[in-house]
């Protein structure tokens, strides 16, 4: 049975709301992990869930990318391991540069929570096998420091092969460049996104006008690991 380590560092707070749904929304095995006790071991995919690792002292994300943990992380994904980042989850993957770009405060300089609206482009890896071209998925943000910025260069050789997760128009909460809500590396193995899906993976969390999109990711990576990935 495919097996998911949920890793945890001090001041991450998400970690029971992702294991809640793996195990009672999903039917998928996992365990939350302690940074200093996770290694590669057996495990088949790999979720750093949203908090404030370390408080966000420096910035968001910086010490705990300097772990061990992280360096156990950098062997896992040599070993094909697919990893998730879930908003401070994606603010360490970009720190410790698995994920290009930088995570700035919000344009607002004010912390923002609030369902937002995103569409997927160029679907493909362990986290969007269920996802359709375009497809929308409806999830809750919760965040001060979420505004994406990529050098014009680079997202452009990123745009044209990899996974990305846009917020739709009028939906923006940060000043994201490029209304970058998530992105994957070319192979869809990492994926990190601000908004939060374990939020938004039951209809009755959804309020009017939303739909519980988040749901597809958990459901997509359950698909993989059966089917070998």
């Amino acid at each position: 049975m495919a097996r998911i380590a949920i890793l945890k560092f001090p001041g991450t707070n998400c970690d029971e709301d992702v294991h809640n749904v793996l195990k009672n929304v999903i039917g998928i095995e996992s365990e939350i992990v302690w940074y200093k006790d996770f290694s590669l071991r057996n495990w088949d995919a790999v979720i750093i869930p949203g908090g404030f690792s370390y408080g966000d002292w420096l910035r968001a994300g910086a010490i705990a990318a300097n772990t061990q943990a992280i360096e156990e992380l950098r062997n896992a994904v040599d070993e094909g391991v697919p990893v998730l980042g879930i908003c401070n989850g994606f603010q360490i993957l970009v720190e410790a540069n698995l994920l290009p770009g930088a995570l700035l405060p919000n344009e607002n300089s004010r912390f923002v929570c609030r369902w937002v609206r995103t569409c997927v482009k160029n679907p493909k890896g362990p986290w969007l096998s269920l996802v359709s071209d375009g497809q929308v998925l409806d999830m809750p943000v919760a965040h001060a420091e979420g505004r994406y910025y990529i050098d014009e260069e680079t997202y452009k050789s990123v745009a044209s092969s990899s996974p990305i997760i846009r917020y739709c128009p009028g939906f923006n909460p940060n000043g994201s460049l490029y209304d970058v809500a998530g992105i994957a590396t070319e192979d869809g193995l990492i994926l990190g996104l601000m908004p939060h899906p374990e939020r938004a993976s039951e209809d009755v969390l959804a309020p009017k006008g939303f739909r519980a999109g988040g749901r597809a990711i958990f459901e997509s990576i359950a698909y993989s690991l059966k089917r070998g990935w």
